[in-house]
């Protein structure tokens, strides 16, 4: 049965694709990549939103589809680029690795204007699907080796922040040409528009100010919290953590119940683990000629050694977080459990995969400048361990540690 804690954390999925097999498809690329179609050819944009950033490249020339002695209608696409028209076109690839395109506004292109894109940008195309191929599998080789970004407990657990933006900068006179200098009303106007111009700078800059000022003194707040709070205040010690593990990018929306212990030196967590149905049961690969994405399935025993290395590694990841910004805790206890079907009812349960308690002479012994050569799953025999896994990565149900 889980037990019942004071604090809990949702934690957001900081990774943009979907782990997940039962997955709405994935997009080629980040958000923001587009390819445009004009009379000068064929070009491929592509945006970091909300970062102003972006990078255009010419994929082909511009030229008309034909065949030797062979002439066929020009398809759509082709006559709208033809008559000077520049269109957005939107590529993504589905679930079952078969490429979509659409124009901006999300209306499909029909199957002869697929052709004559496919013939025109094909090597272009190609090399998008072979970017994202390589993402894809190593995001699936990530799920097995989340411990590897665990910090070391003797990292400084308070990291200064800049305020990043930017002051405003004075506008630039603008001179007055000698001919309108000559005419008052034209004089006039101009030094309005000179006042209004730097009226709106104070202003902006006044704003600027206000919104630095709020941000230095969170910032004071949060040091004052991270070297000193933390080491007496309940509260700070949970926002603390509760920011640390915000900052770790989960491949999934995870929930973490925990709580202190009546002196501050231990705390108990319990983490709401991925099923291992939740766990891809495939990688991807390009065929030699076709515009596609062919899915692999993974072998079974793949399967179930990513899925124990990731659960031992969301472990692994909670506790490198609590010992580099808690300083005063002496004792973790972390417990991972997950949803399962039970046979007697019908409904389901909670079944711990494993309970480990942690001193922190215990984690300092861990070489945290290769983790690398880590295992998850064996490093925590090392500790206080409760656990019934075979050694093929399947789980029997165990009672986890109280906190007492």
């Amino acid at each position: 049965m889980a037990f019942r804690f004071q604090r809990r954390i949702s934690l957001a999925p900081g990774v943009r694709l979907n782990i997940s097999k039962r997955g709405v498809g994935l997009s080629v690329g980040p958000r923001g990549a587009s390819v445009s179609m004009g009379p000068r050819g064929i070009h491929a944009h592509a945006g970091l939103p909300g970062t102003g950033l972006a990078y255009r490249t010419q994929l082909s020339s511009s030229r008309r589809a034909s065949s030797k002695g062979q002439a066929s209608a020009p398809s759509a696409l082709e006559t709208r680029i033809g008559q000077g028209e520049s269109l957005g076109l939107q590529l993504s690839v589905n679930k079952d690795g078969n490429m979509r395109y659409r124009f901006e506004d999300g209306t499909p292109l029909n199957d002869q204007d697929v052709r004559w894109l496919r013939r025109h940008a094909h090597d272009a195309i190609r090399a998008q699907l072979k970017t994202l191929c390589d993402e894809l599998n190593a995001d699936i080789v990530r799920l097995g080796q989340l411990h590897h970004d665990t910090p070391s407990p003797h990292c400084r657990g308070y990291t200064p922040r800049h305020f990043a933006e930017s002051a405003p900068t004075s506008p630039t006179p603008v001179p007055l040409p000698w001919w309108k200098a000559l005419w008052p009303p034209a004089r006039r106007q101009h030094e309005i528009d000179s006042a209004r111009r730097q009226a709106q700078f104070h202003d902006d800059y006044r704003h600027w100010e206000h919104r630095k000022a709020d941000f230095d003194a969170a910032e004071f707040a949060r040091q004052q919290r991270e070297e000193q709070g933390v080491l007496r205040q309940r509260d700070d010690m949970t926002l603390t953590l509760q920011e640390r593990l915000e900052e770790i990018g989960w491949p999934r929306e995870t929930v973490i119940d925990f709580d202190l212990g009546s002196d501050d030196t231990t705390i108990a967590l319990d983490i709401d683990l991925p099923s291992d149905d939740d766990m891809p049961d495939r990688e991807w690969m390009i065929p030699a000629k076709a515009l596609k994405l062919t899915p692999k399935s993974l072998s079974a025993t793949r399967q179930r050694k990513l899925y124990r290395d990731h659960v031992h590694g969301i472990a692994f990841r909670v506790l490198g977080a609590v010992f580099v910004r808690l300083p005063s805790v002496q004792e973790a206890r972390v417990s991972g459990y997950r949803q399962v079907v039970d046979p007697i009812t019908g409904g389901t349960r909670d079944q711990y995969l494993y309970s480990i308690k942690v001193t922190r002479a215990q984690w300092n012994r861990i070489h945290f400048d290769q983790l690398a050569q880590v295992d998850p799953v064996a490093a925590v025999e090392a500790f206080t361990l409760r656990r019934d896994m075979t050694k093929t990565g399947i789980f029997r149900d165990i009672e986890p540690f109280k906190l007492v």
